[in-house]
């Protein structure tokens, strides 16, 4: 079995530091990389810079066309009542559950704990996005409620400016009919 990159070795300050410089740095010049991470203290070569950086670079294209493209979705199909949100919560859900299912693990290695966050995490996302759209839908509906009592009122008030109906008796029939 190969040893365990370097890179992955890393104090956690160090190895965020090495990434925003992999990403500010475009994916190169791991030459001076090196030395820059030799000068705080880590001995790591290019070859392992480069042997982390290039997946790296490939999960950042990956996770910006990813973006780029749900941004052009959105903008070419609104989607209010965040159907596609809903989708993914529950094809995330899906695919950890498979993949939970597919693993061949033993208890002994299992933090219950962390699993049990991490799966309470998952519900309390599916349970806050549930509720954002049941908000996002009630909004609407209440929009649209508006909107026909603006257009309501608008009628009422033509007639009672028409001259067709007594104005007293416009207000009473109309507003009880309307519930304004």
């Amino acid at each position: 079995m190969a040893p365990r990159s370097k890179v992955h070795s890393l104090p956690p300050e160090l190895k965020e530091w090495l990434d925003a410089e992999l990403v500010k740095r475009g994916f190169g010049d791991y030459v001076q990389l090196a030395a820059d991470l030799k000068a705080r203290g880590a001995d790591v070569s290019k070859s392992a810079l480069q042997r982390y950086g290039s997946p790296f670079e490939q999960r950042m294209a990956q996770l910006k066309m990813a973006s780029e493209q749900a941004r052009a979705l959105v903008d070419a199909a609104p989607d209010d009542e965040d159907k596609l949100g809903s989708a993914v919560v529950r094809m995330t859900q899906e695919k950890i559950f498979n993949l939970l299912m597919e693993l061949d693990i033993k208890a002994e290695d299992v933090d219950v704990n962390k699993l049990f966050k991490n799966a309470a995490e998952i519900g309390k996302a599916s349970v806050t996005h549930k509720r954002f759209s049941m908000e996002a839908r009630a909004a609407l509906k209440e929009e649209a409620r508006r909107e026909q009592l603006a257009e309501q009122q608008a009628r009422f008030d033509a007639l009672g400016q028409s001259g067709e109906i007594d104005q007293a008796t416009l207000s009473k029939v109309i507003k009880a009919a309307y519930g304004l």
